[in-house]
C-alpha cells in the first residue's frame, strides 16, 4: 500500500472547463486521486463553459471558508487564431491575481496555448502536480502564520 503524504486537513476544490471535456474530466479524475492520495479532502467541483470563464468560479470558492485551495483544469488547445493566447493569458493573470487577494493557492492545472488535442492528452498529469503545488503552499502558509 502506497503511504499517504500529509495533506491532512487541506480542502482542494475544482474549477474545470466543459470545453475539451475530453481532456479535461480525464484531468478531474487525476486531480481527485491526487487530492486522496496526500490525505487531502475534495472540496466542491464547479465546471464553467470554459477556461476564460474560471475566475469567477474561483473567486467564488476563494471566498468559502470550507474552502483552502482551488485546482484550475482545462485544456486551450491552439485554433486558427491567436485566440487561444488571448483566453490562456488573461485566465492565468486573473488567476493569479485573485489567489493573491485571498491568500490562498490556485493552481494552474490548464495545459496551452499552442497545442495540439494530442499534446493536451499527454499533458493531463498536469492536473496532480497542480493539486500538489496547492497542497504544499496550504501548509506553508499555515507554518508562515504560526512563526508570525
Amino acid at each position: 500500500m502506497t503511504e499517504r503524504k500529509g495533506g491532512s486537513g487541506v480542502t482542494v476544490a475544482l474549477v474545470a472547463s466543459e470545453f475539451n471535456y475530453d481532456v479535461t474530466y480525464l484531468m478531474v479524475e487525476r486531480a481527485r486521486e491526487e487530492i486522496a492520495f496526500l490525505g487531502a479532502h475534495a472540496g466542491p467541483l464547479v465546471k464553467t463553459p470554459g477556461v476564460y470563464d474560471m475566475p469567477l468560479a474561483v473567486d467564488a470558492l476563494l471566498k468559502r471558508s470550507d474552502v483552502d485551495a482551488v485546482v484550475t483544469l482545462g485544456a486551450v488547445i491552439e485554433g486558427e487564431t491567436d485566440h487561444d493566447e488571448v483566453v490562456m493569458n488573461q485566465a492565468a493573470r486573473k488567476l493569479a491575481d485573485l489567489a493573491v487577494q485571498y491568500a490562498k493557492p490556485v493552481g494552474l492545472g490548464i495545459s496551452g496555448p499552442g497545442e495540439t488535442r494530442l499534446q493536451a492528452q499527454d499533458r493531463i498529469e498536469n492536473a496532480a502536480n497542480a493539486v500538489r503545488a496547492v497542497v504544499k503552499m496550504v501548509q506553508r502558509l499555515r507554518e508562515l502564520r504560526a512563526a508570525a
